[in-house]
């Protein structure tokens, strides 16, 4: 399970930017991403705190993330909070360049790791492998 999530943590930093997909009312919302943190074997991203993100995740946690790079990777999860000081400091230590809009410590945005998640690799139209963690 473990190298599971290790194996879409590093495709997910090799592609750099993803697409998270959540859900207004009955409309989708979707927007590039690429602040992510791979922390006591879960995969974290980050959105900045009270945005339209942090409110539809917290009115419907379940999300949707899309990455490409050679292929198609695809995840289906829910979103949970984590906003321990310890998460939120070690994405400031691996991404410095957040810290001027995140404060010293990762205080101003707001941690998820990815739980009941189903990653699905394509290439092209092909389904060439799932994984869950």
């Amino acid at each position: 399970m473990m190298e599971n999530v290790q194996k879409v943590y590093e495709f997910l930093e090799k592609a750099g930017t993803f697409f998270l997909a959540t859900v207004e009312g009955d409309q989708p919302r979707v927007r590039p991403y690429g602040a992510m943190l791979y922390f006591e074997d879960k995969i974290y991203i980050m959105a900045f705190g009270k945005t339209n993100t942090t409110r539809q995740i917290a009115q419907n946690s379940k999300a949707e993330i899309c990455a490409f790079k050679g292929q198609t990777l695809r995840i289906e999860c829910n979103l949970v909070e984590d906003n321990r000081p310890e998460v939120q400091k070690a994405l400031v230590e691996k991404m410095p360049v957040l810290k001027p809009v995140l404060g010293e410590n990762g205080e101003n945005g707001v941690m998820y790791y990815l739980k009941n998640a189903k990653a699905d690799f394509f290439k092209m139209m092909d389904l060439v492998e799932t994984v869950t963690f």
